[in-house]
């Protein structure tokens, strides 16, 4: 079965938090949403807006290529 692309999302962003070694709550308080909002973008249950994409792309110093998974 292919993964839909908020599944892809979601795991790319687990990705770039697991190896940036930022917490839940440092990225929470960076980026402007509350820790169970990361929560749920970890899990694929919501995705981010763009502006928090941005925001969350700049703290972690990725793309958002990397992340929307755009070749």
């Amino acid at each position: 079965m292919d993964k839909n692309l908020d599944q892809i999302i979601s795991e790319n962003i687990r990705a770039e938090i697991e190896s940036s070694g930022k917490t839940k709550t440092e990225i929470a308080h960076a980026i402007g949403v509350s820790k169970p909002t990361v929560s749920q973008y970890l899990s694929g249950k919501i995705q981010p807006s763009l502006s928090t994409l941005s925001k969350l792309c700049t703290f972690l110093g990725c793309s958002a290529d990397d992340i929307l998974n755009i070749k």
